[in-house]
């Protein structure tokens, strides 16, 4: 299945020139300035370095606890919310930026752009595309200089991440707004995430994957595997014990990476000693040209659960670094 993409072209910005690569600004701290912004959630897992140095914007989803909403990233620690989670008889609940939250990003950024790229989670598990897009609607009227592409990654977590990277750093190349895109688009048809759970108890819970609520009765004591990915969002596989499941997610992920160098973000929901123990085995067992580990997003984490580990990837190919 092909991304979404809903796209706003004004006649003013058709008939403005186009920028090239000299438009670009380098200031200091290596923070990279462009005509095209990003915007993504912050179910994207991405690391703060690569955030602040391609200046993305990041529109938090919040948890919501006791009836009181913080912002993820900004009011609470994805370390804070997990412990809720393990301990709290009630799971903290998440609510969706609205399209006023994306509106204010894309006006915050129409100061120094021309041309806007909000990267969402999959359309089909939240209605942050829909916002995204209501928010490009109402900025016809209030920014019309500004051209706003809103893509559905079609995927989550550090595999949504790696599409707004790839879109970032088209820009930061110089590309214009349709290369930009293009480049997400086609980050969305290569990359890929799997993710080993704990327990499937917390995510039965939730309802946000279909079919797993019918199935969790018997597989509680199981490790799932879940894929995310353009083709499909769902279990996978199950394991009997957690080392087993993610010798399995590397083996999976060797098979359709093969021998190519690969990009990875490690992912995981409050086991950092896990989390080093996985990135040595991918250290070891494949080339890495970027490798970094984050906190899997506590707004996912309150669906999935303490305890989660996971890999998003995808290999080099013809898709350069800066």
């Amino acid at each position: 299945m092909l991304a979404r993409v809903s796209v706003q072209l004004d006649s003013a910005f058709l008939l403005r020139p186009q920028h090239s690569s000299c438009c670009r600004i380098r200031c200091t701290e290596g923070i990279v300035i462009n005509r095209v912004a990003v915007v993504t959630d912050s179910v994207s897992c991405l690391p703060r370095d690569l955030v602040e140095k391609y200046a993305i914007k990041i529109v938090p989803i919040s948890v919501i606890i006791n009836g009181q909403a913080y912002r993820d990233g900004i009011d609470i620690t994805p370390k804070e919310v997990y412990q809720l989670v393990a301990t709290s008889k009630n799971l903290p609940g998440t609510t969706s930026p609205s399209p006023g939250d994306f509106l204010e990003a894309y006006r915050e950024l129409s100061n120094r752009v021309d041309g806007i790229i909000c990267v969402t989670i999959c359309s089909d598990i939240s209605m942050m595309y829909d916002s995204a897009t209501q928010a490009k609607r109402m900025a016809e009227g209030d920014l019309p200089h500004v051209a706003i592409n809103v893509i559905d990654s079609r995927t989550a977590g550090g595999a949504e991440g790696f599409v707004a990277l790839a879109a970032a750093r088209a820009a930061a190349s110089g590309k214009d707004l349709a290369q930009a895109t293009r480049t997400a688009e086609d980050m969305i048809l290569r990359v890929s995430m799997l993710g080993v759970l704990d327990t499937l108890k917390y995510l039965a819970r939730s309802g946000r994957i279909p079919k797993i609520a019918a199935w969790a009765g018997s597989m509680l004591r199981l490790n799932p595997i879940l894929t995310f990915s353009h083709e499909r969002i769902g279990l996978l596989e199950k394991a009997r014990t957690k080392p087993r499941a993610v010798q399995r997610i590397l083996q999976i992920m060797e098979e359709r990476m093969g021998r190519k160098p690969v990009h990875v973000n490690l992912m995981h929901a409050n086991v950092p000693e896990e989390a080093a123990a996985l990135k040595r085995q991918v250290e070891s067992q494949f080339e890495c040209v970027e490798l970094f580990v984050t906190d899997f997003a506590p707004t996912m984490g309150v669906q999935a659960g303490p305890g989660v580990l996971a890999l998003a990837f995808y290999s080099e190919e013809d898709i350069s670094v800066e």
